[in-house]
């Protein structure tokens, strides 16, 4: 992970375009927010290529979609690629339901995606691995780095699998990331907000493989600091220190 990184962040300050869910807006705003990136949620069609054509990353997360949501998705996707800006797809829950398996299909299609982050039973279901699934929650076990080599050389991208060891794959490289807590799963837009940042760090110069590593190394330790809080009880109370946490420099995290 490199400190580097994040400071580039904090100091560019990338405008992240999010098309993402309902449910987890707030959170992902304010945790981008507190890690340095500048957040603006807009999933209306009539504005979706506008609002690519002056971010610096672009997140796409499917966890409340609509018909209308896909068009605006596939518009600013494409607009992101002719411009040379990152890309993100989350494909919560993408086995759950054929209506969110055929959107990510045609997502795949027709944007190309810098990354690709999802659990172990997303990431499995879009290569076609057996793995079992309850709703947008992955219950299964198997090779995680068969899985992430899959994905990333079935969609020439970078994919992302998070869980309790999160699992990296560039294409060539395999990385592991061992930080995190497990009240990080106890709340709603945990991977969401993930998806967000890891779209702020893809912003940089840096290779791929520092950048990603450091997205969801960092993450992780912010969850450990907030986890340590003396008034820390509970997945309530975890929230706010979490936010905090994601403002902090590396060794302050370290420390903890």
């Amino acid at each position: 992970m490199k400190q580097t990184i994040l400071n580039k962040v904090r100091t560019e300050n990338p405008l992240i375009h999010h098309l993402t869910n309902q449910v987890v807006m707030n959170f992902t705003a304010n945790g981008l927010l507190s890690f340095g990136g500048s957040p603006i949620m807009a999933k209306a069609e009539e504005e979706a290529h506008h609002m690519a054509s002056i971010a610096d990353g672009i997140l796409i997360n499917i966890g409340t979609l609509s018909a209308a949501d896909l068009q605006a998705m596939i518009i600013a996707g494409k607009a992101a690629n002719e411009r040379g800006i990152p890309v993100v797809l989350d494909p919560v829950g993408v086995a759950a339901t054929s209506f969110r398996a055929a959107a990510v299909n045609q997502l795949l299609k027709e944007i190309r995606f810098t990354a690709i982050k999802g659990n172990a039973g997303e990431m499995a279901h879009l290569v076609q691995i057996p793995w079992e699934t309850k709703g947008v929650e992955s219950l299964g076990e198997g090779n995680l780095g068969e899985i992430a080599s899959q994905v990333a050389k079935t969609y020439q991208t970078t994919a992302v699998i998070t869980g309790e060891v999160d699992v990296i794959c560039t294409g060539e490289h395999i990385l592991e990331n061992h930080t995190g807590h497990p009240l990080l799963t106890k709340i709603t837009g945990a991977g969401c907000l993930l998806g967000s940042i890891l779209t702020a760090c893809l912003t940089t110069d840096d290779s791929i493989e520092s950048q990603a590593l450091t997205a969801v190394n960092f993450y992780g330790l912010a969850a450990e600091y907030a986890a340590s809080h003396p008034k820390q009880s509970g997945s309530g109370t975890f929230m706010p220190h979490f936010i905090d946490a994601l403002s902090l420099s590396l060794d302050v995290l370290e420390r903890k």
